[in-house]
């Protein structure tokens, strides 16, 4: 039976517009929809008076323009960044400038650590040039007026992803880790699907009461929802196997088998999808993999493994 994921995309907002979410909360999304940003970015705005910004996004001069021009009676005095993709972290440079406030994330994208054009150690949506003015590890503490965030490291659709929650309000600023509107795509080198599923592990361990991620709506039944994250992506595993297991070698062929009718724009992130899945399955000496793994790579299940 096909895992049941109870998604969430009835989303009411206005481009361009700073509106209230909930209480101390604010979201101005901006105009940068797509397949993997649904409706558009939704770049967070936390307190009243002395505030901070949870994810700037893209560098887009009307949404940073949209963003300081209902601020411009307030102070930004902290910037956070959930991870370093270019739907999320660009637009702080810009929000530094005008505003002097510092930003906060785990890292730079990838450790830093970028490959040559072209290798399987690029990531096409990187923001390679974000580095956190304060760098922040798991557990730590962010304090402003009137509020304090708990930073939980959540590795997996990047190494460097945080959420931030507001225990007083019960709610997790999820990013791209839990969304409502889809699942998160895990490409590697700096996507991981082990590390992945250990971050869902180690939220369905919080008592967070609603996430609000940036991008779609809010997500009510957060526990819920992350248990049917892990019970698709198991069955995704599972898939992969019985493909391995009837004759499928190629990470195309797996796509074609299992992704049946999917969008062509698609085609490409759900091979990185199998791709991660297979690293994971290879690092637990489930696969094979003749050579190098990497997405023309020929991958066979390892003997022994019993079947069914």
């Amino acid at each position: 039976m096909a895992a049941e994921i109870p998604y969430r995309r009835d989303f009411t907002f206005e481009y361009g517009r700073l509106e209230p979410v909930a209480p101390g909360v604010r979201r101005i999304v901006a105009r940068n929809p797509g397949p993997f940003t649904f409706r558009g970015t939704g770049t967070y705005v936390i307190g009243e008076g002395e505030v901070a910004v949870i994810d700037p996004g893209p560098e887009l001069d009307d949404h940073i323009a949209a963003l300081l021009a209902s601020l411009a009676d307030e102070q930004v005095t902290h910037i956070l960044v959930t991870h370093t993709h270019r739907d999320h972290s660009p637009a702080a440079k810009a929000l530094k400038a005008a505003t002097g406030a510092p930003s906060y994330g785990f890292g730079p994208h990838a450790g830093g650590q970028r490959g040559a054009p072209g290798s399987p150690g690029t990531e096409e949506g990187g923001d390679w040039d974000f580095v956190p003015d304060v760098v922040v590890r798991d557990g730590e503490s962010i304090a402003g007026k009137g509020w304090v965030f708990e930073a939980v490291h959540t590795p997996g659709h990047t190494s460097n992803h945080l959420c931030f929650a507001l225990a007083d309000a019960g709610i997790l600023f999820s990013g791209d880790h839990v969304m409502g509107w889809s699942t998160s795509v895990i490409a590697p080198p700096d996507g991981d699907m082990a590390s992945y599923m250990a971050s869902l592990d180690k939220l369905l361990a919080r008592h967070d009461a609603v996430y609000w991620p940036t991008h779609g709506p809010a997500i009510t039944e957060p526990q819920r929802h992350v248990r049917a994250f892990i019970a698709h992506r198991r069955e995704r595993e599972s898939g992969i196997v019985d493909c391995l297991r009837s004759g499928c070698e190629t990470i195309p062929a797996i796509v074609e088998r299992l992704y049946v009718g999917l969008d062509p724009a698609l085609q490409h992130a759900a091979g990185r999808s199998v791709l991660a899945h297979l690293f994971d399955l290879i690092g637990r000496d489930i696969v094979a993999v003749d050579g190098p793994a990497s997405l023309a790579a020929r991958y066979r299940l390892r003997h022994g493994l019993p079947r069914g």
